[in-house]
């Protein structure tokens, strides 16, 4: 082969190979232009989803500010509905308290009338029989003394020319309250004796039994308490008396008895501060609150 067709082949295989160079570099400049603009494609959807998602946001942070103040709002008006309802249920408590006060004063003053009322009608009923008794030594007047210069005895049970039921249950009283129980038995006696139908009666009788109780003389004590109970059922002294007694032969060891009249007390008098004092000393004594008869037991006299 000459020299010639060296070169020529030379320049061919130089010409073929700048070709594929060229076509290379085109198609990779066409490769970098694709990526190119997927990148751009890519950055634009990046922005656009940055700019919805900043939009949601600042949705969700408007909404939340929304929402904060519409809570604050919410609590300032529960706050002061609650405020004005406790007003309103404060003022009224508030009013009550001072009606009860009104209510409770009130019923002081009708219990201190009551029993001024109460101490009245005893005068009173005490002065009426003071004014029969006198009416009635005046339609009978006592005869004349006799020679011996004695005075005449008091027709029937009339008391004494100048005794006053009243003076004479006042005087007897005061002897009770001052410790005087001797004296005060021998009042309240001489009252029973001439005014056992007034109103004070009794309290009368209750006060001698109670007398003898203080001086521990239980057995008289059960016996005058008995007198109450008998002589006046219905009178607002009788279920202590009938606890007093039941009390008084506890004391003089008779606890049979004395646990027969507590049972009294229970059946008769259910509902009165009596009835659980005796259920309460049943159960001191070891007894059974059951078992109360039907009709009160008498101590023999």
């Amino acid at each position: 082969m000459n020299i010639r067709s060296i070169l020529v082949c030379l320049a061919v295989t130089a010409s073929l190979a700048f070709g594929q160079k060229k076509n290379d570099m085109v198609e990779l400049q066409r490769d970098v232009a694709l990526l190119q603009d997927q990148v751009r494609t890519m950055q634009r959807t990046l922005d656009e989803k940055l700019a919805a998602m900043t939009v949601l946001i600042q949705q969700s942070v408007d909404a939340a500010n929304k929402a904060n103040t519409s809570v604050a709002v919410l609590q300032s008006g529960m706050a002061e509905k609650m405020n004005e309802q406790a007003r309103g249920v404060v003022a009224p408590v508030a009013n009550l308290g001072v009606k009860v006060d009104q209510m409770g004063e009130e019923m002081r003053n009708v219990r201190e009338s009551v029993t001024d009322m109460n101490s009245r009608l005893s005068k009173f009923d005490a002065r009426l029989t003071d004014i029969k008794n006198a009416i009635t030594v005046a339609a009978n007047p006592p005869q004349a003394p006799p020679s011996s210069g004695n005075p005449p005895p008091a027709a029937g049970n009339l008391p004494p020319a100048g005794m006053s039921a009243e003076t004479t249950f006042t005087n007897a009283y005061r002897d009770y309250q001052s410790g005087k129980r001797d004296l005060a038995i021998e009042g309240f006696t001489t009252y029973l004796k001439y005014y056992k139908d007034t109103e004070q009666a009794p309290d009368a009788a209750f006060y001698i039994a109670y007398a003898y109780y203080l001086k521990s003389d239980y057995e008289s004590a059960s016996k005058a308490f008995d007198v109450v109970v008998e002589q006046y059922p219905e009178n607002k002294k009788t279920a202590e008396a009938l606890f007093m007694k039941a009390q008084s032969l506890k004391k003089a060891d008779q606890k049979t008895a004395a646990g027969t009249e507590f049972r009294q007390v229970i059946k008769r008098y259910p509902n009165s501060e009596y009835a659980s004092k005796s259920a309460a000393e049943l159960r001191a004594m070891g007894l059974s609150t059951s078992g109360a008869s039907t009709t009160p037991a008498r101590k023999k006299r």
